[in-house]
């Protein structure tokens, strides 16, 4: 009998659940939920056979490692930074470990040891990172196995709204991280256009934009991500002329959140202590120059020329112009716009989220360059049952699920980018209805 042990049982963790969870006894598996609440855990659980929840404080190190002991496969679903103490624990104790995050530095520092014992270490694993790799590869080596040349990758992927649940005018709530929201695409982002390094610093980000178009769900903003340019050696494309990983959002929303980019608002390195009964409008205002002729409308029109109506209607929704009460007064510019957001972002338990993804190339062929155009939309069913929560967890229930089947028999530090993984969990998420269409046409 293999046990699986999945650290943390968060929003994102409910799909992965369910999928272990049901094959459990047809399998003669152990699933062991640990999470720092107890009756959520089991609650996730449904008291199905061959599962069990159990309390854990992830940073008591001896229950960590005694829980870690009796598994043979572990899933991390902790914030990031937790993964590499996981991933140490692992390692010492001789366990396979996978996650849906980014490969890390310190995950790398422990490649050859990973290697030397035989283990099975997967990271990368979710929807992005983990879908896009698995779709792009597949493509890539399609492409190559032709003899044909790929000239031009980009890639964009988005959470957003289902277009049922957009009644907000930003289109938007939160489906993953706020934080992480707030404080996207901070530092300098980099790719290359047909040959050019491109580096693009925040300030400058949200004004760099690509529209993308999905059949019957209308135009989207794409804006580069930080790092694309170490995907040419992670997709094998080293030469290509133009590669660029991105972010989607709906029309509209770029241009109205670099006002708050523009003011200083998504800062995060110095603390703000404001009065209690501090409004909106006051801490919008203490970023604008003093002059007590304007209003506050007035002097934001100056300070972003092309503020325009679109633009306006979205701050105004938040409550920025009126004399609402700050949510939050002490804490970082960025920590107070999140707790603004929050009340205002929140998903209604009957709201629909969706994924959008979308791969451009340009293929050099005998023929000709042609275009290939892959895209995948995936909705979710509720507040809970998030589309965001699908697309994470399900890859990487599979992936586990294939290793243990035997599907996947590789050792040593992985992301997926090889057909023996992403071959098994691509059939079987397409299975489940999540699949890429793909549009071809010769230039």
């Amino acid at each position: 009998m293999h046990t699986i042990l999945i650290l943390g049982g968060g929003k994102s963790a409910i799909f992965l659940i369910d999928f272990l969870a049901e094959n459990c006894q047809a399998k003669d598996r152990q699933l062991i939920l640990a999470d720092i609440d107890l009756a959520s855990a089991q609650q996730k659980l449904k008291n199905q056979p061959h599962t069990q929840a159990r309390q854990l404080n992830i940073e008591n190190i001896k229950d960590r490692q005694s829980l870690i002991q009796e598994a043979d496969v572990v899933i991390s679903m902790l914030p990031a930074f937790m993964h590499p103490i996981v991933a140490k624990d692992c390692l010492k104790y001789g366990k396979h470990f996978f996650s849906a995050s980014y490969e890390s530095d310190q995950m790398r520092e422990m490649k050859s040891e990973i290697e030397q014992k035989g283990l099975f270490f997967l990271n990368e694993c979710g929807l992005d990172p983990g879908i896009d790799h698995m779709s792009a590869m597949q493509i890539i080596n399609r492409a190559k196995a032709n003899g044909e040349e790929i000239t031009s990758f980009k890639s964009y992927c988005g959470g957003l709204l289902a277009p049922e649940s957009e009644d907000n005018p930003w289109k938007y709530k939160f489906t993953w991280n706020p934080r992480n929201v707030v404080l996207a695409g901070q530092g300098t982002s980099r790719y290359i256009e047909k040959g050019d390094l491109k580096f693009v610093p925040y300030h400058q980000l949200f004004n760099r934009l690509e529209t993308i178009q999905f059949p019957g769900l209308g135009d989207f903003d794409g804006y580069p991500n930080r790092d694309s340019l170490s995907y040419r050696k992670v997709y094998r494309l080293e030469n290509i002329d133009t590669m660029l990983r991105g972010t989607l959002r709906r029309d509209g929303y770029c241009k109205a959140w670099n006002v708050f980019v523009q003011l200083g608002m998504c800062d995060d390195s110095f603390q703000m202590n404001l009065k209690e009964g501090t409004t909106l409008k006051q801490f919008l205002n203490s970023f604008l120059a003093y002059d007590p002729e304007l209003t506050v409308e007035e002097k934001l029109g100056n300070l972003i020329p092309d503020f325009d109506f679109p633009t306006w209607e979205k701050i105004q929704w938040l409550g920025f112009f009126g004399d609402e009460v700050l949510p939050k007064v002490n804490g970082s510019p960025a920590a107070i716009l999140q707790a603004i957001l929050e009340k205002n972002w929140t998903l209604h338990p009957e709201d629909k989220d969706m994924i959008v993804m979308q791969h451009l190339f340009e293929i050099k062929t005998a023929e000709g360059t042609k275009e290939i155009k892959s895209s995948l939309v995936s909705f979710g069913e509720d507040a809970s049952y998030t589309a965001m929560a699908k697309t994470v967890g399900l890859p990487l229930a599979i992936a586990v699920d294939s290793f243990l089947d035997g599907k996947i028999n590789l050792t040593g530090l992985h992301v997926p980018v090889l057909p023996e993984i992403y071959n098994p969990i691509l059939d079987e998420l397409g299975r489940r209805g999540i699949r890429f269409e793909e549009e071809e046409r010769v230039v």
